[in-house]
């Protein structure tokens, strides 16, 4: 472990990571990894809602055309 402090911040309270038991940081990094998921998921998600609106409206100008 690295004696350089490594701070994080829970709920407005400093906590040195490297204080923390094996498994607090465990629960930590899972806490991280799924801050990371959800960001990539919103991410696909806001992907996924843009390309059903250029379906729909490629679908409505097809429909008016006919």
């Amino acid at each position: 472990m690295s004696n350089k402090p490594n701070p994080i911040t829970i709920d407005g309270t400093e906590y040195d990571y490297n204080d923390l038991t094996e498994e607090q940081q465990a629960l930590f990094n899972h806490c991280v990894d799924l801050d990371r998921k959800i960001g990539n998921t919103q991410f696909n998600l806001d992907q996924l809602m843009v390309g059903k609106e250029a379906f729909i409206t490629r679908l409505k100008a097809s429909l008016e055309a006919a």
